[in-house]
């Protein structure tokens, strides 16, 4: 029972980032119309601009990953303004969109490796909290909690912000017509700069956490979060920041549950099997209240 209840805490916190990453790539495919490629590279971008902040640099961990958080933002936000304004401008399409992130990828992920020395780096122990917390047999690692609760306050800042302010009014209308929030009033760049910035920030949030949980500050991070954060936003639905959240959490329980019971070749193959299920069965996700359209 004590390892089942180590192996579900070890779940929550590797489906924690699953969330976090998916909250932000679910947030651009519902506002800007974008199946981002390039998303994951946000992640790493984060990780090693925290990463040279503790071990160049001497900054204590949270203001690190601070840096890390507004360093993925700002790139966020010049990735949509060099590479995707264009095209909305002119009224490109989503493939067109598809086909711009990937070579966005592409470079990112070449200036990412680059930048580590084409290695996979790692935070220094004594940098951030590594203590353990018990809880009666169970314990884990200090950073795990506090992923989970950065998840947790995360989803729920988004959902009220989305659902509750007058800003996120103003994203969903630019998410579902652009043209018609354009006539009422809504200055559609600035929504989509504001949105280009926050999910950036998640992403990065996701991205400095997850180097610390795996130890692995490269290019690749982020490549392992944009398809386990796809596969969330499926599952969950695009246009809810619950569903995203509940899917990573429930993505990484299962991966870390048939690693332990079955076998850890078949984590990422029933994971993606769920995900087939979903598009084939319920592709609006669990939370997802219509089909996606974009004018």
């Amino acid at each position: 029972m004590a390892l089942f209840a180590d192996q579900l805490v070890n779940g929550c916190a590797l489906g924690a980032l699953y969330a976090l990453f998916a909250i932000g790539f679910g947030l651009v495919f519902a506002t800007l119309g974008i199946l981002n490629a390039a998303h994951g590279t946000y992640a790493s971008a984060a990780a090693i601009a925290a990463y040279f902040a503790v071990d160049a640099l001497g900054v204590p961990f949270p203001l690190a990953l601070l840096l890390g958080v507004a360093a993925a933002a700002v790139l966020a936000l010049a990735v949509d303004q060099v590479a995707f304004q264009p095209l909305r401008a002119q009224g490109g399409g989503m493939l067109g969109a598809l086909i711009t992130s990937i070579a966005a990828w592409i470079v990112l992920d070449n200036l990412a490796d680059d930048a580590t020395g084409h290695q996979s780096l790692s935070f220094p122990l004594s940098s951030y909290p590594s203590g353990m917390i018990h809880l009666g047999a169970i314990a884990f690692a200090r950073m795990q909690g506090w992923t989970i609760l950065a998840m947790a306050a995360v989803t729920v800042a988004m959902h009220l912000l989305i659902r509750r302010s007058r800003f996120g009014a103003a994203m969903r209308a630019v998410g579902w017509n652009e043209a018609a929030a354009a006539l009422s009033g809504v200055n559609p760049r600035a929504v989509v700069s504001a949105t280009a910035l926050l999910a950036g920030a998640t992403s990065g949030l996701a991205g400095v956490l997850g180097a610390v949980l795996t130890q692995n500050v490269s290019y690749t991070l982020g490549e392992g979060l944009m398809l386990k954060g796809f596969a969330a936003v499926v599952v969950g639905g695009y246009d809810d920041v619950r569903g995203a959240a509940v899917a990573g959490v429930a993505l990484g329980i299962i991966e870390v549950m048939t690693a332990q019971y079955l076998s850890s070749s078949l984590r990422d193959g029933i994971t993606y099997a769920l995900l087939l299920g979903f598009l084939l069965l319920r592709p609006r996700g669990l939370f997802g209240s219509a089909a996606f359209t974009r004018a």
